[in-house]
């Protein structure tokens, strides 16, 4: 078995830093992202975990787990503590009606009904067009990271993103807002 990249990387190795930003970004990003309230946080805590990550890269044992358990324990900590301490700020702009963060309880059994509706959807989509809307909803990748990835043309990832997004709008009912109310005849008042 070769060395891992952490062990790699705790001897100051450029290149096996610049494989393991490449192969688990998009991971640390799509977790960031779902506890942050930005993605302007996100980049910030992404940067954070890698930052401590590469402090942290001379205690990794492969015995103990994978390199992306050891990495998403570090996220996790470093995301539950910035959590924490935010909390403690007061929030910049305070919201009108406090009521509006929870949805009513009578609400959630739409809104489950709402995201089964939407992974139904998204299973009827061609699997290029899954392929990309998956890896940009559930890792946070960008167009740029997912042709990389996927080894096709980036033009050909915002087709798919597209058309894809397109007939998830289309299946849902979403299609578009609605027309404006037209003017009101003259002499009908």
């Amino acid at each position: 078995m070769t060395d891992s990249l952490l062990t790699e990387v705790a001897t100051g190795n450029p290149t096996a830093v610049e494989a393991f930003l490449k192969r688990y970004s998009g991971a640390v990003w799509g977790l960031a992202r779902r506890f942050c309230s930005s993605a302007e946080d996100a980049e910030d805590a992404t940067q954070e975990i890698f930052v401590e990550v590469w402090r942290s890269a001379d205690r990794y044992d492969p015995a103990a787990g994978s390199e992306l358990t050891f990495l998403m324990t570090i996220a996790r900590r470093r995301l539950i503590d910035r959590t924490r301490k935010q909390g403690r700020r007061p929030p910049p702009t305070l919201l009108e009606d406090a009521t509006t963060i929870a949805a009513p309880e009578e609400n959630r059994s739409e809104l489950g009904d709402e995201v089964q509706r939407a992974q139904q959807a998204l299973s009827q989509l061609k699997p290029e067009q899954q392929q990309v809307l998956g890896m940009a909803l559930t890792q946070g990748r960008t167009h740029q990271e997912i042709s990389a990835a996927i080894g096709i043309p980036l033009g050909t990832v915002k087709s798919h993103a597209r058309r894809g997004l397109i007939r998830l709008r289309e299946m849902l009912g979403a299609d578009a807002p609605p027309a404006p109310p037209a003017p009101a005849k003259e002499g009908s008042r």
